[in-house]
């Protein structure tokens, strides 16, 4: 396992993200608690020390399933981190009654990081509202031990992170950014690294493969690289970008099975950054691709807690991109028609609630109706 230094600690690369754990019957609130279990022990055998969950994931279980797993290790053999809900607005006065549900939920004295959590164009009026005593509990929580290192993630645009830390700045002591070689362009990823380079902050990588969308590269994308590197697998190559990011410390992958797991640690047994050449072709590659006009939906379900409907809002926007960047076919069809009536776009009512917490900014509502109209259903 590779390990970074962060102040006077070695943090592993690779850290595991509980956002996509093991299932039961595709259910994201019902976590398949023995199968992350054994893939937590595998990473802890296998140097993975670093574990990242939030108030959230799987519908609020992920912090239980990290709390009841990780207790039964020495609280001192592995770094946890879980963050501030604030991508839904109205738990901005709630900052202290969430913090001590969370320390109690993760069976934990403290947190070693702790987030300010998905900072964006739709909460950072409240974020940097003084009213609601945010910044204020959370360093009174480190001043008492409970938070060890305070830290921010954020999907917004330059602007907003830049209105945040003109605020907080001097308190952040790492952020949690969406980096790979999709966004680097895209999302402004690089213009986001280059900010935070200047305020002297870490990094930390959320979404290094999309998702797992880009373990699905392009014929033009799997050429280039089996001709670069022929030993390197396609998900090889997420990890091998951000390694050639030297502002990164740790990168969060968010593992469904103990296969993406076993393949993920063994990619970072060794350091194999690209050199400038692959890293430029794969950037370029990536920018062509894009424009052909995809959703950037990452599939971190935080849309489905909020959709009045229960809508399969990822999945219907993954079926959306399919059928937009290969100007229609038949998968698309066949799938929405596979579906019941009610969870189908066209069931989609405009109320906008999944808007207000998505971190890609997506507008699912026009996003809908324009796939309902596009498939005639």
């Amino acid at each position: 396992m590779i390990y970074k230094d962060f102040q006077d600690m070695k943090l592993s690369n690779l850290g595991l993200g509980m956002m996509r754990l093991p299932t039961i019957d595709g259910d994201d609130a019902r976590i398949d608690d023995a199968k992350a279990e054994e893939m937590i022990d595998y990473a802890m055998k296998n140097g993975v020390n670093y574990y990242d969950t939030a108030w959230g994931y799987h519908s609020g279980n992920s912090e239980l399933v990290a709390g009841k797993i990780l207790s039964k290790y020495p609280r001192e053999s592995y770094y946890l981190a879980s963050k501030f809900p604030g991508y839904d607005n109205s738990n901005m006065p709630k900052v202290k009654e969430i913090f001590a549900k969370q320390i109690e939920k993760c069976q934990t004295p403290y947190f070693d990081f702790y987030l300010i959590h998905n900072v964006y164009e739709s909460n950072i009026d409240d974020y940097l509202d003084p009213k609601f005593g945010i910044l204020d509990h959370l360093l009174e929580q480190k001043k008492n031990g409970r938070i060890k290192h305070l830290g921010f993630s954020v999907h917004g645009d330059l602007n907003v992170i830049k209105r945040f830390l003109e605020v907080y700045g001097k308190h952040m002591e790492f952020c949690q950014l969406q980096i790979n070689y999709m966004d680097w362009h895209f999302q402004e990823a690089q213009a986001k690294v280059e900010l935070i380079q200047k305020w002297g902050i870490p990094v930390w990588v959320m979404e290094p493969v999309r998702g797992g969308k880009l373990a699905s590269a392009s014929e033009k994308m799997k050429n280039f690289m089996q001709k670069m590197r022929p030993d390197e697998s396609v998900v090889g190559w997420a990890f091998r970008f951000l390694q050639a990011v030297p502002e990164v410390k740790v990168i969060l992958s968010g593992m469904s099975n103990m296969e993406q797991l076993k393949e993920n640690i063994a990619i970072f047994s060794e350091n194999k950054p690209l050199n400038d050449e692959e890293f430029n072709q794969i950037v370029a590659i990536a920018d062509e691709e894009t424009k052909i006009g995809g959703l950037p939906c990452t599939a971190c379900h935080y849309c489905t807690s909020h959709c009045p409907q229960e809508l399969p809002i990822p999945e219907l926007i993954a079926l959306y991109n399919e059928h937009k960047i290969t100007g229609g076919g038949f998968l698309a069809p066949m799938s929405i028609g596979s579906m019941p009536e009610n969870k189908r776009p066209a069931n989609c009512i405009g109320c906008e609630s999944c808007e207000q917490v998505c971190p890609q900014q997506i507008k699912i509502s026009e996003m809908m109706k324009e796939f309902s109209e596009m498939l005639g259903m």
